[in-house]
């Protein structure tokens, strides 16, 4: 999840989109008064050709997602956030800094074939295709809370494995401190990659990183699908990191290098603002944005427009008994 640059210190429930793209455009068609577009729309979903726009630009076949099958997480009673806003809401520049421009922007993008590359520090370097990445490992559903630096937060049933299952089998070397991920860089698909302002002025690829302590921890997990199904690509098809007690930032998508090095990497936001948001991106409390207060966030549930859900912010995300002995001895508001 990548960060909003713009002075805000809330979101609105109204920026996130509860109906799908379909019936946004529905809607748009009908107050221009265009009597047919319903039909042309509908049309559209099973005409390769496709139909245009108001824009003139031509409306493609929706980005398809598969069913997955996977173990069932039975240990959460936490109510999950819709998969309506959890796939329409989103922070994902490459697709635009809104957050409705992602799930409307990526429905063309191509995720075969895809490579992710796993390299560096590593006895047996693994280059993992599609196919792969359903295949290798036996995907489990985990329900996790993310919590964005933005001070709203979610509760989403993701599907995938854990990163440490991938790192062993690479066998990291005894160099290997920290791990380097990177986002795929193609602009034809990613138009916020060659447009700075619709990609919210950010240097791509996006690169994040672990130390490898944290990578191997048993919470992190590379991502493959949620709610049953592969990953939208405005969520990170098709694979993405998700890192619980860290800000979203930390949860890179549509990965294709996974690097293990000995000193710790430049992480594109820490470089681009290194005031504001730190190499570790623990979820504190206690830690501030300069712009705004960590103490709580915007629980984004089924509710409308003037469903407040708020709720205080958890050390660590709640995840603290899992995670906090990796930073015994740490100052936390120096290492934030």
């Amino acid at each position: 999840m990548l960060i909003k640059i713009p002075q805000v210190n809330s979101l609105n429930e109204n920026d996130v989109t509860d109906e799908v793209i379909y019936q946004q455009r529905r809607t748009f068609f009908k107050k221009l008064g265009f009597v047919g577009a319903a039909g042309l729309l509908a049309q559209s979903q099973k005409s390769q050709a496709g139909i245009f726009d108001f824009f003139n630009k031509e409306v493609v076949k929706p980005f398809q997602v598969k069913p997955l099958n996977y173990k069932k997480a039975h240990h959460n009673t936490e109510v999950l956030t819709p998969e309506a806003k959890v796939t329409s809401h989103n922070n994902f520049y490459e697709f635009g800094a809104k957050k409705h421009q992602p799930a409307q922007l990526a429905q063309n993008f191509k995720v075969e074939p895809w490579a992710l590359t796993i390299s560096g520090e590593v006895k047996k370097p693994i280059t993992l295709d599609y196919d792969d990445l359903f295949s290798c490992f036996d995907i489990e559903e985990r329900i996790y809370r993310l919590r964005c630096v933005e001070a709203w937060s979610m509760v989403i049933p993701w599907l995938g494995f854990p990163l440490a299952s991938l790192l062993k089998k690479a066998q990291p070397t005894a160099k290997a401190k920290y791990v380097v991920f990177e986002t795929l860089y193609d602009p034809k698909q990613m138009p916020g990659q060659s447009n700075r302002r619709l990609g919210g002025g950010i240097t791509y690829p996006y690169v994040e990183g672990l130390r490898l302590d944290e990578a191997m921890n048993p919470l992190t997990l590379l991502s493959v699908g949620l709610y049953g199904k592969t990953l939208p690509p405005q969520n990170g098809a098709p694979i993405r990191l998700v890192v619980p007690w860290k800000y979203g930032f930390k949860s890179i998508k549509s990965l294709v290098s996974i690097k293990l090095v000995e000193k710790q990497p430049a992480n594109t936001w820490h470089v681009l603002m290194p005031k504001e948001y730190g190499f570790y991106a623990n979820v504190n409390p206690k830690v501030d944005h300069p712009r705004w207060s960590q103490a709580s966030e915007r629980r984004i549930t089924s509710g409308g427009l003037f469903t407040q859900n708020r709720i205080k912010t958890l050390p660590f995300n709640g995840y603290a008994e899992q995670v906090a002995h990796l930073y015994k001895n740490m100052d936390l508001r120096a290492y934030f």
